[in-house]
């Protein structure tokens, strides 16, 4: 197998009224995501995965597109579960988010805790991997499950300052049985 980059999804547009999974990304996501399918930054990917949520498939399926292959939906892989809030004011969020990190075994205000979502993450990722063909593999998932799985990867503790840079649409890559090399990069980086 080659090189694994697991990618979240860029940009969205925020809408209240909306459950958060079904959310969909907004103009400048949605051009970022066009600026890489219509580069070759991801020639040799032999699969591409995503979660089910709208704003992931809304990034995998033109890279898959660009790339000739289907998406291979994984609903397990779904960002983590915060449906007992739903949609939280950006501040109020961001202290929720810093408690999710903070206290790992906890579950903040009914969240799935940090320390589930990871072991779901991690599962997925090796699921995953045992479906993947030869050649690389691209995982179009979450912010904060990804940096759980960037965590657990990379033999750190559950922090967030591993997480991504604000605004989403970025990545890392490893090679299976190996930590990442680099932490986040914006998805323009690749290009």
């Amino acid at each position: 197998m080659g090189l694994v980059r697991y990618l979240s999804h860029p940009q969205v547009l925020i809408d209240p009224a909306k459950p958060v999974e079904r959310w969909s990304l907004n103009d400048t996501g949605r051009g970022r995501v066009q600026a890489l399918a219509g580069s070759d930054a991801l020639r040799g990917t032999g699969a591409v995965f995503s979660s089910a949520e709208t704003k992931a498939l809304e990034t995998a399926s033109p890279l898959a597109q660009a790339l000739g292959l289907a998406v291979i939906v994984r609903p397990a892989m779904h960002e983590n579960d915060r449906s007992a809030t739903g949609f939280l004011p950006p501040a109020e969020f961001e202290a929720v988010a810093d408690r999710f990190f903070a206290e790992p075994g906890t579950s903040v205000r009914g969240w799935e805790t940090a320390m589930a979502a990871q072991r779901r993450i991690c599962a997925e990722l090796e699921a995953c991997l045992a479906l993947a063909p030869d050649g690389d593999v691209l995982i179009v998932g979450h912010g904060a499950v990804g940096t759980l799985l960037y965590c657990a990867l990379a033999g750190l503790p559950i922090s967030r300052r591993h997480d991504q840079p604000a605004g989403g649409g970025n990545w890392f890559a490893f090679r299976p049985g190996s930590p990442p090399p680099a932490p986040w990069a914006p998805m323009e980086s690749l290009i």
